[in-house]
């Protein structure tokens, strides 16, 4: 097997298995609330503390794991994601559940991001977008069995198996990385501390914010303090980064057009999108009554497409260019977006929502590989590390600012009270969510036409990441989840 095949298959594993895991987690909700005696704050929390952390920690860890090692980091990741399966799988009260979740979320923050770094430095660039189509094509097949392997779990064993399963799955990775990759750092420069802290202290706050004001209110102290002190030392931080020689983020990455339209568009998408399946996957099983197994066989229509969709626009962005597979995909999402907001209805049948479904999945696929392929593409190869941080960053705000919006608008216009009164909600929520998505659509344009269109090496074979260091061993980066607890 090849060295770029054994990156790969290492990285690929390890995304399957995060993106498997967030998804399981909500189906068993249910069940740990019973088994251990919990109200809604706890289950808030069985999700949340992974969110924080990892939403918190996307940025600082890319930055670190550039300066002291990328597989160094990878498997200090593997270790923290494995260690909290295990503290959540042999939890017996919700504090040890929570803190297992919250060394999920910083293990899945050291690592997925590395993911696309690692993956992205071992091929050339005119094999590259091919190459993260698959990555993106890994995550895909979890959304898409996500459901389905939750409600197995759920249905004919207990809901601590949906942690023990990444345990031995971990310790083979553990094992297989030192052989299979080889060490790989970016650019040497002196780690930014300070702006660690304030990039850190900052999104805390606001993530924080944004989780707790659906439930506890926008005006509440215990969220709109957070959010003001949050928002402050962002501020902070790019103040900062104006100023030291060695910038955590360096921002004049932002004045290159095509990564601040990238990094624009996936803040719209996510804040849409996945402010819309929020409610969408709730909407299947209060509104049409299916269970955690029927909702995800129901989602397949969906997800599947999405599977589809991820390495058909890598190398379709390949020989087209980043911006024209961007912005179909994006319109194809907002379409679909706006044709579901038009059929809901408290007796809309299946069969209704299958093309929605449809032009949402394989719009997400189209849009997932190019835009991980022209955000690296736009900076060198040797920072792609805290681009991939970035743009993480920047998907994982957008996704929870989307689901505390979009829930706020659903709460103002209706609620869970009944069928009739979650779709008065949840209709005004999807119409807003198409708006914000037809906007990346928009967004996609100010990319490069040429983004992400295969060009021809300029380096020789022997060059690439995955054989760059001769003295490493021989042999050697979505989730449609309900997260509103079912009580």
């Amino acid at each position: 097997m090849s060295s770029t095949a054994r990156t790969s298959l290492v990285t690929g594993v390890v995304v399957f298995m995060i993106s498997l895991d967030n998804l399981v987690v909500t189906t068993a909700l249910p069940q740990i609330r019973e088994h251990l005696h919990i109200g809604i704050d706890g289950l808030e929390w069985t999700v949340n503390a992974y969110t924080l952390t990892y939403a918190v920690l996307l940025l600082t860890a890319s930055a670190v794991a550039e300066r002291f090692g990328r597989r160094r980091f990878f498997m200090i990741g593997i270790g923290l994601f494995t260690l909290g399966s295990l503290l959540a799988a042999l939890s017996s009260d919700v504090a040890l559940l929570v803190a297992g979740r919250a060394v999920q979320g910083l293990g899945a923050a050291v690592l997925l991001p590395l993911t696309l770094t690692l993956v992205a430095a071992a091929y050339p660039p005119e094999k590259r977008a091919a190459a993260l189509g698959i990555w993106g094509a890994v995550g895909g097949l979890a959304v898409a069995l996500g459901p389905l392997v939750g409600g197995m779990i759920v249905k004919w064993a207990s809901w601590q198996w949906i942690f023990w399963i990444n345990v031995p799955i971990g310790v083979a990775m553990l094992v297989l990385t030192p052989l299979w990759l080889s060490e790989q750092r970016g650019e040497p420069r002196p780690l930014d501390l300070p702006g660690t802290v304030l990039a850190s202290a900052g999104l805390l706050g606001v993530v924080y914010g944004l989780i707790r004001g659906p439930q506890a209110g926008w005006t509440a102290a215990g969220v709109v303090l957070p959010l003001a002190a949050g928002l402050l030392l962002l501020v902070a931080f790019l103040w900062w980064q104006q100023r030291t020689p060695h910038p955590m983020l360096p921002l004049r990455h932002f004045r290159n057009r095509t990564f601040a339209a990238v990094n624009s568009v996936s803040l719209l998408m996510y804040f849409g999108m996945f402010g819309s399946i929020f409610l969408i996957t709730q909407y299947l099983q209060d509104v049409q009554h299916a269970g955690p197994l029927g909702a995800g066989v129901r989602l397949l229509s969906w997800t599947g497409l999405t599977m589809i969709g991820a390495p058909l626009g890598a190398v379709l962005a390949g020989r087209y260019g980043g911006r024209a597979l961007l912005t179909v995909g994006l319109a194809l999402q907002a379409a679909g977006l706006v044709y579901l907001a038009l059929v809901v209805g408290t007796d809309t049948g299946y069969p209704a929502l299958v093309p929605g479904f449809a032009l949402n999945g394989f719009g997400m696929g189209l849009f997932f590989g190019p835009s991980a392929d022209v955000a690296l593409g736009a900076v060198d190869r040797s920072e792609e590390g805290i681009a991939s941080g970035t743009n993480n960053t920047v998907r994982e705000l957008g996704g929870v600012f989307g689901v505390a919006v979009l829930s706020s608008v659903f709460t103002a216009h209706g609620g869970y009270g009944s069928a009739a009164a979650y779709v008065d909600g949840m209709r005004p929520a999807v119409w807003i969510g198409a708006a914000v998505v037809a906007a990346g659509a928009v967004a996609a344009l100010f990319v490069d036409r040429d983004a992400a269109r295969s060009k021809p090496s300029t380096e020789p074979e022997a060059t690439t990441a995955a054989e760059a260091e001769p003295e490493a061993h021989p042999v050697g980066y979505l989730a449609i989840v309900d997260e509103r607890p079912t009580v």
